[in-house]
């Protein structure tokens, strides 16, 4: 929390300094109540008219004052939610492919819509709301020194009181914190599985499922939340009553004290308020204490900062002279074996396909050389380089990887092939070309700037696939993997992209396929069934 504070620092400076200017003419404007009652008690009217001119001035200016506040407030506010996000974007970065996938995408949702609101709720505002508390008690403490000595004295006991009793109930609410969290998160992935769902619930007529699935992530959510804020309430109810009991002692003594003449007798009418604001302001404080503890959740998930985060230009994998070679692999999901022994060569410039039957590992072996799996045995080499020397990351940035089952971005057809790079006229054109996508291109209105819809649904699984194969080949990486990636190609279009990812002498081709005919063998460099490599 305070890092983001610090980090935007002169923002949070500026919206501090006009919330205790606030709080300081709202004390002011407590003491001119005093003197300008106090000139009703001495009959004095001049000195009534100055104080109550005084008084209007100073509300005019207190008005003004926190109109800029909340404008320097919500621009703060702004700056921290967003670079929270940016630090999740990039804990999610330094995720391993592994890692990523265990956990559903609604719960990373969660992340970037409840955590972050939950964040701006139980952090920012009450931030500043302490600052707030802490101001108005400081300042109150001070016009009431000004009256009297032991009305300091008696600040401060109150002081001392209302700041450990929150202590008291801090793991408690750092705990409630942590379970509400935990069920909003649970509860937004139940939410997107059941929306994914919606087709499949409808067709069968499982309406019902849909309701009652809604219904129970409903209350996931809303259960812990009432929990916390019940709690909370009664601890907070507690906190008045001991502030209530504080507040009425100094009360007392302010009674004591203007009866015997000791102090104004016009401070009968602010010195409440005074103490009231006084009373207020420490109790702000220390309830807001536990809000922070209930936040220590949402920022533990967040592991790297933004600053933290760099493109590596230099070092990784680089474009391979001789070729991959692939030694004594094994690989197991839990206790199940996957790959044993395995030993293949793939060569430069060569094209290669994997065949066999489902289960045994083609898939497991692109994700491998992609670095996506951890914990497997033997050796890859890219020209003799351990692969374990190079992170997912610097591996991919050699590679290209296609899978059956595509992913479009609700984007263009350009932006989906592009990513957002630039590319001359001339490069779009043979990706276009070689992907065999310039033929759909032709009978769209839009071309390039046709809208896929979300998850590319405007698009038939041939156009899909035929987009994915264009976004590979115009990123020009040295070696393509392709799963299944023409699977849902038509044998002509695939037959336009097969040849031209074979013709390319500088692209390393490694393609899983279930069916390969004799003919399409014998244009491969290598076929390699995996039943007996």
């Amino acid at each position: 929390m305070l890092y983001y504070l610090k980090k935007y620092w002169f923002t949070n400076l500026v919206a501090i300094g006009l919330l205790l200017l606030d709080c300081a003419l709202r004390i002011g404007n407590n003491l001119m109540m005093m003197w300008s009652f106090q000139g009703i008690i001495d009959r004095d009217l001049s000195s009534f008219f100055f104080w109550m001119l005084m008084l209007t001035g100073s509300w005019f200016i207190l008005l003004w004052v926190e109109g800029l506040f909340e404008f320097f407030q919500g621009r703060a506010v702004r700056m921290m939610n967003n670079e929270v996000r940016r630090d999740m974007t990039a804990t999610l970065l330094h995720k391993s492919h592994v890692d990523f996938h265990g956990k559903d995408t609604g719960e990373y949702l969660s992340w970037f819509t409840n955590d972050v609101n939950q964040i701006e709720e139980l952090a920012w505002q009450p931030f500043y709301q302490c600052v707030a508390g802490a101001a108005n008690a400081i300042f109150s403490a001070i016009a009431l020194m000004t009256l009297h000595w032991s009305l300091l004295v008696a600040a401060l006991i109150n002081v001392v009181v209302m700041m450990i009793v929150p202590q008291l109930f801090s793991k408690r609410m750092e705990k409630l914190g942590k379970d509400c969290e935990a069920g909003q998160s649970k509860a937004t992935g139940k939410l997107k599985d059941i929306l994914a769902g919606y087709d499949v619930l409808r067709s069968f007529g499982r309406e019902q499922r849909f309701r009652q699935g809604a219904k129970e992530a409903s209350e996931q959510i809303e259960k812990p939340k009432f929990r916390l804020t019940y709690i909370k309430g009664f601890i907070s109810a507690g906190f008045g009553c001991v502030n209530i009991a504080l507040q009425m002692l100094i009360d007392i003594l302010i009674g004591v004290l203007s009866i015997r003449g000791v102090i104004l007798q016009g401070a009968l009418m602010g010195g409440g308020n005074l103490c009231g604001s006084l009373s207020n302001g420490i109790g702000t404080v220390a309830q807001l204490l536990l809000s922070f503890s209930s936040t220590k959740p949402y920022f533990e998930k967040i592991t790297v900062r933004g600053d933290g985060v760099q493109d590596e230009e230099n070092g990784g994998l680089r474009e391979i002279s001789n070729g991959i070679t692939v030694k004594d692999l094994t690989f197991r999901y839990d206790e199940k074996p996957v790959l044993d022994g395995l030993s293949l060569t793939f060569k430069k410039g060569g094209k290669y396909a994997l065949t066999g039957p489902s289960g045994c590992g083609k898939s497991t072996l692109l994700k491998l050389l992609l670095g996506w799996l951890p914990g497997y045995g033997g050796t890859i080499c890219f020209d003799g380089a351990d692969a374990r020397e190079f992170s997912a990351e610097e591996l991919q940035r050699e590679m290209s990887y296609i899978e059956q089952n595509v992913f479009l971005f609700n984007t263009t057809i350009r932006d989906n092939i592009t990513l957002g790079e630039d590319f001359s006229d001339a490069q779009m054109e043979k990706a276009l070309r070689d992907s065999a996508l310039a033929g759909d291109l032709a009978a769209m209105p839009e071309g390039l700037d046709t809208p896929v819809g979300e998850d590319g649904g405007n698009l038939s699984g041939g156009q899909k696939q035929r987009v994915a194969i264009a976004r590979a080949l115009i990123h020009d990486r040295s070696i393509l993997l392709v799963d299944e990636g023409t699977s849902a190609l038509d044998q002509k279009n695939a037959g336009i992209v097969e040849e031209s990812l074979l013709a390319n002498p500088e692209l390393t081709l490694i393609l899983v396929s279930h069916h390969l005919t004799p003919e399409r063998m014998g244009r491969f460099t290598g076929v390699y069934d995996l039943r007996n490599p």
